[in-house]
């Protein structure tokens, strides 16, 4: 029995991980360890740990991590909480390999304690480019850690072995946000409404915005520019998550917190859980904000995605992606485009099979091949 573990630490996260977690909670010669840290474990970000349990899977370990400030002290502080909880699971447990998904500051915490305990890691989602985040070299600090890689696209794949990783070891596997809008039963549109609260007879846009973390103190203005576009354009519903945990997230989530307070037209929670998000997706007029969503989920819907400044820059987008600055009128024009553009829904990002594939590898990987972990660095040919 090979032990497997793979760490979640935010909503959209799980989200993602859970028909991985399904499928490899379904192989007989893998003891999956589920491992919950981070925003899950906050009342103040919706308490998701609930959500898991709900999903009836077993949590192996809660390990608490965070801390209530947010600043970019907080955020080291954290990270600095991950590497030494998480060093004592690995000290007692030692998986045979580690699953972690993405760019969050937290995860390099979480990956040098596997480092040092020489635990396997696999990354999924690697070799993207965020230029406006900070995410970006952590992404890519994640990538030199790991052992397995799983991105979403070719060109990802290729920019992974542009980093010295070898070919061998990196699998071009698609995106499982993609593999849960093909596969996740969702609420009919009468459900949905009547579940989250937006008006049936009203026209609505999904919102998320996280704060830009490489643009000095740039979070107030952009929030307050698009809550100016958001005002302009009061036609619509405003479906808004709060942001995430990082540096300038408090700001966004109060601001936003204050907009609803004055407005009939707007509703902010903090988690919707998979089913409800991808649900309150399908039938939306667009998606707002700047979130990974935008670009990978609501594509594959055929919805039309408002992506704002910087902060996923980089990314291969879908046609369907209207790409604008973080100034009102600049948004507000965006968004009229946004409600013209026909239904297209894109393939970008795999075929929906994702986890099948990734088990697939990651079995081999356990049963027939030993890891070295002195990894050779794979040199490109000019």
């Amino acid at each position: 029995m090979k032990k497997v573990a793979i760490v979640t630490a935010t909503r959209a996260e799980y989200g993602i991980l859970r028909p991985l977690i399904i499928r490899l909670e379904a192989e007989a010669e893998i003891e999956l360890q589920l491992l919950v840290t981070g925003t899950h474990l906050s009342e103040k970000y919706g308490k998701t740990e609930d959500e898991i349990v709900k999903d009836g899977f077993p949590i192996y370990a809660r390990i608490p991590i965070l801390e209530e400030d947010n600043s970019a002290y907080g955020v080291s502080c954290t990270m600095a909480n991950a590497i030494k909880g998480f060093a004592e699971y690995f000290a007692k447990e030692h998986p045979d390999l580690l699953i972690v998904l993405g760019d969050r500051t937290e995860m390099l915490g979480i990956c040098s304690a596997a480092m040092n305990e020489r635990v396997p890691i696999a990354h999924l989602h690697g070799g993207e480019l965020t230029e406006g985040a900070v995410d970006d070299c952590v992404r890519h600090a994640l990538t030199k850690m790991s052992y397995l890689h799983f991105p979403a696209s070719e060109e990802y794949r290729r920019r992974i072995i542009q980093l010295g990783e070898s070919p061998d070891r990196v699998f071009n596997v698609g995106a499982l946000g993609v593999e849960n809008i093909l596969k996740t039963p969702l609420l009919s549109y009468e459900e949905m409404c009547e579940n989250i609260g937006i008006p049936k007879d009203k026209k609505y846009v999904v919102v998320t915005f996280h704060p830009v973390t490489l643009e000095d103190e740039s979070a107030s203005e952009q929030v307050d520019a698009l809550i100016e576009a958001m005002r302009q354009k009061d036609d619509y519903f405003y479906l808004i998550t709060k942001a995430n945990a990082d540096v300038g997230g408090e700001l966004v989530n109060a601001r936003f917190e204050a907009y609803c307070q004055c407005v009939a037209n707007a509703k902010l929670v903090a988690s919707l859980g998979m089913q409800r998000y991808l649900s309150a997706v399908k039938y939306s007029s667009f998606v707002l904000g700047n979130s990974s969503s935008g670009i990978i989920e609501a594509p594959a819907f055929g919805v039309s995605t408002v992506n704002i400044g910087d902060r996923q820059k980089g990314r291969l987008m879908a046609d369907t992606i209207i790409q604008c600055d973080a100034e009102k009128e600049a948004i507000a024009a965006a968004m009229d485009k946004a409600e013209q553009m026909e239904s297209v829904v894109s393939g970008l990002y795999g075929d929906g099979n994702t986890s099948e594939k990734i088990v697939m590898v990651i079995k081999d990987f356990l049963c027939n091949k030993k890891s070295d972990l002195k990894k050779k660095f794979y040199d490109l040919e000019f």
